[in-house]
């Protein structure tokens, strides 16, 4: 099976219900359908095969789905470039994959007119479930980006595991405003309106200014989002955000760690728990906080169907392996050998196990700071200094030290004084752990997603 035909179970047998609303337009799945076979037939007709890769660059708009599906339908393989990439990193992508087409917003039109003339009828292909659908690219803050190759069978495994444990139904309304280019709107959001044959309103961005409008307008029981989108949702004024909290059944949180406190505050203005999972482009979902169950504050849940989880004794690193691990990495036989150990995928990422299964992300193996002998997870005190009065973000980096070997140092933005957060951390947290600095900024660095980029903090 691939995901074609997985997704036939709305294209085909919802064909006539609303299926997409995007700035003011609305489509039914049998439109989708014949709009992407059209847009397969473009691609087929410029020489693409099973196996080809397209790129595209593209913000959020109805063509990006008709070309994913496109890919989809044909066994093209889809490769989204982050529409706030550059030269250089576009550079690198094309030199990586070598597609067969680079389709950006200047050449659109170009491929709708070609896509027109174009039969509606689906075109054959012939491949199966572990056919590449997708190489998605990493951020590449410690080098450059590598292109992780996810399968058919990579994504529907995903999908399904999330409309399971999550409830997602034809009955559910969703809004979507992350990044087509990013896998957590791709492999989850648009994998899970295709299933599900749920109404989905996409927008082309998160605009927090009309965020409100958004919601009251739609009415969505389903949202995705990111930790900062989430503390610009706590800027809604009190009466709309219990307004828009009545209709919502779920609002789920991911791509970066989510503060306690943020998940307090919005339980407390809109009536819902946010329920955090924990994923990556390697490997789409791997661990959620429960339906059904408690969320917990801080940590990312269990273990997805079909997931292993287990914990490298020594330094904490969390290993997984399931049928959400992705293949390997785009051509680097070297690097995908030295992602796996024992049939796991190393994820990178220092976690711990509560003694009832829940898992609880302390930072990245990367970030890990080691002062004087002693192990400092920076998380730790990141989630201390989002505590104090004042502290809207923080982060907290290593600074290299002569005698220590390493220092940390800490970052902010809001209103707080730095000298009483040196006060407060003197008081709480043990002395190797408490910022040898503390640097006041008006934003902390972030990708698309919402994630620090700790290597563009100024040096200190």
């Amino acid at each position: 099976m691939t995901l074609t035909d997985l997704f036939d179970l709305s294209l085909v047998v919802r064909r006539d219900e609303t299926a997409l609303e995007y700035q003011g337009t609305a489509l039914t799945f049998g439109d989708l359908d014949q709009r992407s076979n059209r847009m397969a037939h473009a691609l087929l007709a410029r020489g693409f095969t099973t196996g080809d890769r397209l790129c595209v660059h593209l913000a959020n708009c109805i063509e990006m789905i008709d070309l994913y599906l496109a890919c989809v339908k044909t066994g093209i393989i889809f490769v989204p470039v982050n529409i706030l990439y550059r030269d250089r990193e576009i550079s690198h992508i094309l030199n990586d994959a070598e597609p067969r087409a680079f389709i950006e917003a200047a050449c659109l039109a170009e491929w709708n007119e070609a896509a027109a003339s174009m039969p509606a009828l689906r075109p054959r292909a012939d491949f199966d479930g572990d056919t590449p659908a997708g190489i998605i690219y990493t951020s590449g803050t410690t080098g450059a980006s590598k292109g992780a190759v996810l399968t058919h069978n990579n994504f529907a495994a995903n999908a399904l595991s999330l409309l399971a444990c999550w409830q997602i139904t034809a009955a559910d309304r969703f809004l979507l405003a992350l990044p087509l280019f990013h896998v957590h709107a791709l492999g989850n959001g648009l994998h899970c309106w295709l299933m599900s044959g749920c109404r989905m309103r996409l927008l082309e961005r998160f605009e927090h200014q009309k965020a409100a409008k958004e919601f009251l307008d739609f009415r969505p029981t389903l949202f995705f989002g990111v930790p900062t989108i989430y503390v610009r949702l706590l800027e809604i004024d009190e009466s709309a955000a219990r307004e828009i909290g009545k209709s919502m059944r779920l609002f789920v949180s991911g791509s970066a760690p989510l503060p306690a406190h943020t998940l307090e505050e919005f339980r407390a203005r809109y009536g819902h728990t946010i329920l955090e999972r924990y994923g990556m482009s390697e490997t789409l979902m791997n661990t959620s906080n429960p339906y059904a169950g408690e969320r917990r504050p801080g940590s990312v849940g269990l273990p997805l169907p079909g997931v292993s989880v287990r914990l490298d004794p020594e330094t904490g690193e969390l290993y997984l392996k399931g049928p959400n691990v992705f293949k390997g990495y785009w051509r680097r036989e070297e690097a995908t050998a030295a992602a796996f150990i024992d049939g796991y995928f190393k994820t990178g990422d220092i976690a711990t196990r509560s003694p009832d299964g829940y898992y609880t992300l302390c930072g990245r193996r990367s970030d890990l700071i080691i002062s004087g002998g002693f192990n400092i997870y920076p998380r730790e005190i990141e989630e201390f200094l989002l505590e104090q009065p004042g502290v809207e973000e923080a982060t907290v980096s290593a600074v290299p030290d002569r005698v220590r070997g390493e220092l940390p140092v800490a970052y902010f933005v809001g209103s707080a004084d730095a000298a009483a957060l040196e006060t407060a951390c003197r008081e709480k947290l043990a002395s190797f752990k408490v910022p040898r600095a503390f640097h006041k900024l008006e934003k902390l660095p972030r990708n698309a997603m919402g994630k620090i980029q700790k290597h563009l903090l100024p040096k200190p």
